[in-house]
């Protein structure tokens, strides 16, 4: 458990470093963060012409279990968020039975870690079994341990249930993650409503079905003072009334996933159903939109959605399958190619939307490099090109809409309390 990181390119964008420097990890922890560290008799890895950040948070991940374990479990979850780069991940707590009470909650600590790879941090629902109608047990919840509270997959349609959940989430200074969609607007839809909706003669959901829910949450931020966090912005629509929000000082943030920065609903014409994921992919304009915001730091988080499923719910009818992308193995490659490769952003500011965006979303003491503290780290290959081949997924979901495609720059060593999990793609000790 002592080794030396030698020669990367550190990049921490909560202290704004961005410099060559050796990293001595001992015992789980940073011992020095200097440059040219020689030490003899302790174990060398040559980092030259990597990246070294702080370790990378996905708050918005789909484990499945309890419940669901057909699709994900737990281990399998951590083994792919390790694998895509991922030292924690938030999950969302639409389970069977869901996270609304702290027996779940201590349920998913436990077995995460079991796992003994990626910190699961676990979010508790909004209302009891996600019916929309009465609170969850929030306060007894966050003494277990949840980060958050969101009934993610299920809009809460009652203003007033929404209002009392920003109330009283703010008196434990935790987030409401809002699942922002006006179900009577999509229902019975499967893709974005425009030309391609038309083309294909499929039932569209129109962009305004997210705007109006942002829209109202927004201002019941506004009217409790409550964090709000909006998941899977993909319109738009929802970008203009963000910015709006921030220049009023609502206390609001966002995420965005790297499949709506990327994918447009195009890609339904060859009715992949890796390609229905909800929201649904949306055409150019809010694609652009939604890429540029992040770029700017409007949405200040990237998260993967990762919502994976087993081969025999995915392989049906486009109309009968459901939602989601297996997520976690691509996310940062995916993203690094679209916005540092093509898209002009930072690795500073890239590797901020997976590190102080999220950590300061979700009130974490994470994110950052420092003497003393624990070894969580990510590091990237910025050069890598690489193909990806879904049968070499960790995750049990291989639905990915990527398959077969080639990106540039993967993570390729993954650091969790100072313990290499991942080197190369593959996990450690296997």
């Amino acid at each position: 458990m002592e080794y030396i990181l030698k020669g990367a390119l550190v990049i921490d964008p909560k202290a704004g470093l961005e410099k060559q420097l050796d990293i001595h990890i001992k015992n789980g922890h940073i011992k020095a963060l200097q440059e040219n560290i020689d030490e003899k008799d302790i174990k060398i890895y040559d980092l030259q012409g990597k990246i070294a950040a702080p370790g990378f948070i996905d708050m918005h991940v789909h484990l499945r279990e309890p419940g669901g374990e057909a699709n994900e479990t737990i281990l399998t979850g951590c083994q792919a968020a390790v694998a895509g780069g991922f030292t924690a991940v938030a999950a969302m707590p639409n389970t069977k039975p869901c996270t609304d009470n702290e027996a779940v909650v201590e349920l998913i600590k436990a077995r995460a870690q079991k796992a003994g790879l990626a910190v699961v941090y676990p979010i508790g629902t909004i209302t009891k079994k996600q019916q929309g109608e009465e609170i969850s047990e929030i306060g007894s919840m966050f003494k277990t341990g949840i980060v958050a509270i969101s009934d993610d997959g299920k809009p809460v349609i009652n203003s007033d249930v929404m209002r009392h959940a920003l109330e009283y989430a703010k008196l434990f200074d935790i987030p409401v993650i809002s699942h922002c969609e006006d179900p009577y607007l999509t229902a019975g839809g499967d893709m974005h409503e425009g030309y391609w909706s038309t083309f294909l003669g499929m039932k569209g959901i129109p962009a305004q079905a997210e705007e109006i829910m942002v829209a109202r949450d927004i201002h019941l931020a506004a009217l409790t003072g409550g964090r709000l966090h909006l998941a899977h912005v993909s319109t738009k629509g929802s970008i203009e009334l963000l910015r709006f929000a921030r220049a009023q000082g609502i206390k609001v943030t966002a995420e965005a996933t790297p499949h709506h920065m990327l994918l447009t609903d195009e890609e339904v014409k060859d009715y992949d159903t890796s390609t229905k994921v909800n929201p649904p992919l949306r055409s150019q304009e809010h694609v652009e939109a939604v890429q540029q915001a992040v770029k700017e730091g409007i949405v200040q988080c990237i998260a993967s959605d990762h919502a994976p499923w087993c081969r025999e719910e995915k392989e049906q009818e486009y109309t009968k399958a459901p939602n989601g992308i297996s997520g976690l193995e691509t996310a940062v490659a995916v993203s690094w190619d679209t916005l540092v490769v093509n898209g002009g952003l930072s690795p500073m500011g890239f590797i901020a939307r997976f590190t102080t965006g999220p950590a300061e979303a979700l009130n974490l003491q994470r994110g950052f490099l420092a003497v003393g503290d624990e070894a969580n780290l990510t590091v990237i290959d910025p050069d890598l090109k690489k193909q990806v081949d879904v049968d070499k997924f960790y995750s049990k979901g291989k639905n990915s809409p990527y398959k077969g495609r080639f990106f540039q720059g993967w993570p390729v060593m993954t650091i969790v309390r100072g313990k290499v999990v991942m080197q190369d793609g593959r996990i450690k000790g296997e």
